[in-house]
């Protein structure tokens, strides 16, 4: 799969508007993520309200990319009903990936910018969400790249870091 070694974090983004069918096929990507027990904790928040974008950019000093784009994905986790809690950030990790690897096979550029961990952070997003029974997780960015992005996933490898354990 290329899109895994071509992902990189796109942070500038044109003019270019995403389009409905665009954040369609990226959010089907990211709920066909895997889950814990197949509680899918998942909710998402869409917006290219470039008022709300900064509003939301706002919400941590690593969101800056969310002030410019053209779509920003709010990933939420619910609050009610999961069968394994402690596995939600498992779940959505697996699930941004997914939206990641997406929007690359798409010709789209996008970086994921955490909340979670930071209470004070996923309480500033609520309070611009003005959200009720989920907790926001990460802001993803999402636009047409300004420029050719440069993946380093293949340089990544480290063959140090693999134990063989067959022995």
């Amino acid at each position: 799969m290329d899109a895994i070694f071509e992902r990189a974090s796109v942070r500038q983004y044109s003019d270019q508007p995403v389009t409905d069918h665009e954040v369609d096929r990226l959010l089907r990507a990211a709920m066909a993520a895997p889950s814990a027990g197949n509680q899918q904790p998942w909710e998402f928040y869409v917006t290219r309200n470039p008022a709300l974008a900064e509003r939301l950019a706002a919400c941590s000093p690593y969101a800056v990319a969310a002030k410019h784009a053209p779509c920003v994905i709010v990933a939420c986790v619910r609050e009610e009903g999961l069968r394994f809690a402690s596995c939600a950030p498992l779940d959505m990790g697996a699930c941004i990936e997914n939206l990641l690897l997406e929007a690359v096979d798409a010709g789209l550029g996008a970086v994921w910018m955490a909340l979670y961990p930071d209470d004070e952070r996923v309480s500033r997003c609520a309070e611009v969400l003005k959200c009720d029974g989920v907790s926001p997780f990460a802001l993803i960015a999402v636009g047409h790249p300004a420029e050719a992005p440069v993946p380093r996933g293949g340089s990544r490898y480290d063959a140090a870091r693999v134990h063989w354990m067959d022995a």
